[in-house]
């Protein structure tokens, strides 16, 4: 029962026991999560700030975040090789928060969206994941992808826009306007950051493209503003008051402070001014956050299953990301989930355990605190570039391109809605239409498999012929109200021309509701007509539905035998 143990199992810190107690973990494996946790500590740094930067809010929210959602989601969740932080599929949803609302709000969003992951951790809803298709999850994936891609023009090419409309396609139509007046030193120093990142992984080095990149960017922008022209810089684009009154460019040089999330400040600078409609937003909002966690999460989980060999528990993996979430936002991160990019590549920097994770976030709040300063000079630019990469790699541009050229056309209007949908509205809207519309089609091929066969003369049943007022069929398929009402329509039709029907439900797998109460209009149309039914061959689930609804024999209209067989033999005979 292993399968079914880490099923349901829900339990705190689930993947660390498995991996360091249940299994042995001596020196050699601690070794290879060191050095997994440093290599993915490296790419997380800069890939905090950015997406914290694209979330709305200061860099260093960003790193907050990587620290302490890195640090307990390893220690309290059911996947043993996620690393977890702030991840691009959020940025659609904080950055309209962060805007409206400012960090307050964001960081009261999250610990909602925390409270609801632990609900759904609790009611054991870990695998409904299952139940999403994957023209649903590629669908508004991609539409993410492209939202935030458009959001890095501004800064790829140094646009100079204060404020950017609030709908995607104003916000296209407004850079579309702007490019022209776009500043050549910002566009040269995202396009050698993304040049350096594209070309970089064709040397086949072991250091990642983003430590290289923004390396390469940073000194171009050095010598481009020690030339006299003006990049901007983190250090440039934000600064930080210290408790004490210090103040100072880029990011504060400190380790996260405890502050009451909703004590911190809104939009405007200043408290938020609580009231329903604001306790609604954010509810609505948390709302999104969690359920793209708990998709984002399990589907991360997943993935890494199949590169490692291992199983991860669904429910105790939502549980440590929904504590994580709880938690950081009393420390100033913002919502945090497992990122696939950086998880995939822990596996394969030698990854053996929730260790690597822990690590990971250790090496984040050492460059917090050591490399501050220093973080200064990164270019807004060269993050746009970093960010753009990202976004690219998250839309899986290949699979959805596969899935175009060979799903079912039913499984593309999934797509292309879910798609639309996110880049045009929102993810929430997206997934519910593309999970509507999905569910539909099903129904209507499932619909569509189910027919009725005349099986009156079928020589393969016996070889007696029926009487000439007797006709035989036989239905194959489920009887669900999207079918049922087709199937027993095309009978009544008949019980106006004959006078006895044999109907053999062998091949019926489902009868619900839907189909018991088209069953019954059969009945009551057999009655007026004096049509007799003859039922055979009734499975359990459908037998079990018949006598849950007292359904009984009725004296010249509604019969029942075991079998077809049986039926024709006793109407052969008894005529």
């Amino acid at each position: 029962m292993p399968h079914r143990a880490h099923l349901f199992s829900l339990r705190i810190g689930h993947a660390l026991r498995e991996a360091c107690i249940t299994e042995h973990y001596g020196a050699p494996r601690f070794t290879r999560d060191l050095l997994a946790g440093i290599t993915v500590g490296i790419i997380a740094i800069p890939l905090a700030m950015a997406l914290a930067i694209a979330s709305g809010v200061p860099p260093q929210y960003g790193l907050y975040t990587a620290i302490i959602a890195g640090f307990l989601i390893p220690l309290l969740g059911g996947s043993r090789f996620s690393i977890s932080g702030p991840t691009a599929a959020f940025v659609v949803i904080l950055y309209p928060i962060a805007q409206k609302y400012g960090l307050g709000g964001l960081l009261v969003a999250s610990v909602m969206a925390g409270g609801i992951l632990v609900v759904m951790a609790l009611l054991r809803l870990g695998r409904l994941i299952e139940y999403i298709p994957e023209a649903v999850t590629l669908g508004f994936t991609a539409g993410i992808a492209v939202v935030i891609a458009t959001l890095q023009i501004k800064d790829f090419f140094g646009l100079q826009l204060p404020d950017m409309p609030e709908h995607y396609l104003e916000k296209l139509w407004l850079l579309i306007q702007s490019l022209p007046d776009f500043y050549w030193p910002s566009f040269v120093v995202a396009a050698a950051t993304l040049a350096i990142m594209l070309l970089w992984p064709l040397l086949k080095l072991p250091v990642p493209p983003h430590l290289p990149a923004l390396i390469v960017g940073t000194l171009v922008a050095v010598v481009l503003n020690q030339s006299g022209f003006s990049v901007d810089t983190i250090g440039s684009r934000f600064s930080y008051t210290l408790a004490d009154g210090t103040t100072g460019l880029g990011i504060p040089p400190q380790l996260p402070q405890f502050e009451w999330p909703w004590l911190q400040a809104g939009a405007n600078g200043e408290s938020i001014q609580w009231n329903l409609r604001v306790v609604q937003d954010l509810l609505a909002a948390a709302f999104a956050i969690a359920m793209l966690g708990a998709i984002e999460s399990l589907l991360c989980a997943v993935v890494l299953d199949g590169m490692s060999g291992k199983r991860h528990s669904a429910n105790s993996e939502l549980l440590g990301q929904g504590i994580a979430n709880i938690i950081t936002p009393f420390f100033g991160g913002i919502t945090a989930t497992a990122a696939l990019a950086r998880s995939a590549a822990s596996i394969k920097a030698g990854a053996e355990s929730p260790i690597a994770g822990i690590i990971h976030a250790l090496v984040v709040l050492l460059g917090l605190v050591a490399l501050a300063p220093l973080l200064a000079y990164l270019p807004m630019p060269a993050m746009a570039a970093l960010l753009v990469m990202v976004a690219w790699g998250m839309s899986e541009a290949h699979k959805a391109v596969h899935l175009i050229k060979t799903a079912p056309r039913g499984d593309v209007w999934v797509f292309i809605t879910c798609f639309a949908l996110t880049v045009l509205f929102d993810m929430v809207i997206a997934i519910t239409a593309g999970i509507v519309l999905a569910a539909l089609l099903f129904m209507k091929e499932i619909a569509a498999m189910t027919h009725v066969d005349d099986v009156t003369d079928d020589g393969r049943i016996d070889d007696k012929k029926l009487p000439e007022n007797w006709r035989a069929f036989s239905i194959s398929g489920p009887l669900f109200f999207a079918a049922a009402d087709r199937v027993f329509g095309e009978l009544s039709t008949l019980c106006t021309e004959q006078q006895h029907i044999i109907l053999s439900l062998k091949e019926v797998s489902l009868l619900d509701a839907g189909g018991l109460s088209a069953l019954n209009k059969l009945i009551a149309k057999c009655e007026k007509n004096n049509t007799e039914l003859i039922l055979t061959d009734i499975p359990k689930q459908p037998l079990s539905t018949l006598a849950h609804a007292n359904i009984k024999p009725i004296k010249g209209v509604l019969r029942f035998y075991l079998t077809l067989a049986e039926a024709r033999r006793v109407v052969v005979e008894g005529h």
